[in-house]
């Protein structure tokens, strides 16, 4: 089904209509849009031995938004219709009342897309999603005798939207999603510890159907289960500790990244405001913020503006040198839209977040990292976490980690949490590996009560003095 068919003929609404609603929506106003979205979404949920949950959801709607300076005008609804439309579009035209502005000029158009009219909805029936999370289960009792529960997950959506512009540019895109989820616990005398795995993408659940994947998925959580029931209490203290690859690029997410998102940096509530082209981070830091990786879970082929997101290089060899910016906020800073304008659904306003946001692999070897270690921490998983935007400072639990002792991994460790401030931690990283890694797919990020998907990864690292928070003695 092409855009037009999806969005106009199948509401009856006409295109040349809406187009000049648009077009006095928008009069007088710096930038604007209206932002159509039509989702299909289904989630499975698989707990104590049966289906628990099964559900599926179509929603569908528009967002009109005009912007006059800093103030924006925003109105949505979930009718799709001509009339709804030129209501919204009266809602709007308050905010440029008075405003001398002309609309920018639209994006740059690309011919990238990343995703085709595949449905991942329609490429496993129904009893082959939940044959697939009773096949999980009975796998990962089969493998030890020591667990006592097994909780799946599969989930997947399909969402195409269109953006129309004054003067009659419009851009469409297609979003497919897919994740699963495994968590599993185990009891020994007593002691009851969990593990978990996710992963996901922008694709089919063709992948993940895969007995490969699925096996290899429930093994990876009853693997970090088995070790959290050996682990002994975390050490407290300031220490060194070593990142691994992967997943823990999530702390980079959110004790950094979100300070070079340009509306913090804008109004000066960033710790990075007003300092590119400053060291910010030691020498060999090289961090982007990269929209285009195919099948990526922060992949899009435009952003909710119509921008093609795009590689963005923020700090490079330590020094910052960008931001990620949406339309207005680039406008205001007299900077480039970077592809980073973002919005949870049609009902929501945009703000610039990040994509998939990574740190590049450097040159040392891994085990050469561990073993320059005399004694520290080795953090492989983290769980929840929190972060002050305006100082970067940060706690986050580790569901896995490993004592170092003399260059070499000792026991795991239970309770650990890592306190510190981003900026303060990118100039401590002393010895960058050469595994960069992507995280699994699984990465959410929050932002003003929005959410949206995103990825993460880093290489080894290791920082040198990070509060540790833990139970034992160091």
């Amino acid at each position: 089904m092409s855009d037009h068919d999806l969005f106009f003929s199948r509401t009856g609404m006409d295109r040349d209509r809406v187009q000049q609603t648009v077009d006095g929506a928008l009069k007088g106003s710096d930038d604007g849009e209206l932002y159509l979205e039509y989702r299909q979404s289904e989630s499975f949920a698989f707990d104590d031995g049966r289906l628990k949950a099964a559900t599926f959801d179509t929603t569908q709607g528009f967002g009109l938004r005009a912007v006059a300076g800093e103030a924006t005008g925003y109105a949505h609804a979930t009718e799709l219709s001509e009339d709804a439309i030129a209501r919204a579009a009266r809602t709007v035209k308050a905010v440029a009342s008075g405003h001398s502005g002309a609309v920018a000029g639209a994006p740059a158009r690309s011919n990238v897309k990343l995703y085709t009219d595949l449905d991942p909805l329609e490429t496993a029936g129904f009893e082959k999603k939940v044959k697939l999370l009773e096949e999980m289960n009975e796998y990962a009792r089969s493998k030890d005798s020591r667990v006592r529960q097994v909780s799946a997950s599969l989930s997947g959506e399909w969402q195409r939207i269109e953006i129309m512009r004054a003067g009659g540019e419009h851009y469409s895109d297609i979003r497919p999603l897919v994740r699963i989820n495994v968590s599993v616990v185990v009891e020994k005398d007593g002691r009851q510890e969990s593990g978990s795995f996710g992963g996901g993408g922008r694709g089919s659940y063709e992948t993940y159907i895969d007995p490969t994947y699925w096996r290899g998925a429930v093994d990876e959580a009853l693997r970090q289960a088995l070790v959290n029931l050996e682990s002994v209490p975390a050490p407290a203290g300031e220490m060194t500790v070593v990142l691994g690859p992967g997943w823990p690029g999530i702390l980079l997410h959110e004790a950094i990244g979100h300070g070079l998102e340009g509306d913090f940096n804008r109004k000066k509530t960033s710790a990075f405001a007003g300092l590119l082209g400053q060291r910010v981070a030691a020498k060999g830091v090289t961090v982007v913020d990269d929209g285009t990786m195919d099948g990526r879970r922060g992949s899009l082929s435009i952003d909710d503006e119509g921008t093609p997101t795009s590689r963005t290089v923020l700090i490079e060899d330590g020094i910052l040198k960008g931001y990620m910016q949406d339309r207005q906020n680039a406008r205001l800073m007299g900077m480039a839209a970077t592809g980073n304008g973002r919005r949870e659904s049609f009902a929501a306003s945009i703000m610039p977040r990040m994509t998939n946001t990574y740190m590049l692999g450097g040159t040392a070897d891994p085990g050469e990292i561990l073993e320059s270690v005399k004694s520290g921490i080795y953090a492989v998983n983290f769980g929840g976490g929190q972060v002050d935007i305006t100082n970067g400072k940060f706690v986050f639990s580790c569901t896995e980690a490993y004592r170092i002792e003399n260059g070499k991994l000792g026991a795991p460790i239970k309770g650990a949490t890592l306190i510190g401030s981003g900026p303060e931690c990118l100039t401590r990283v002393g010895m960058v590996g050469n595994d960069m890694k992507l995280d699994t797919g699984v990465g959410t990020c929050g932002k003003n009560g929005q959410s949206v998907p995103v990825g993460v990864g880093q290489p080894t690292l290791r920082l040198d003095g990070l509060t540790v928070g833990g139970t034992a003695a160091a």
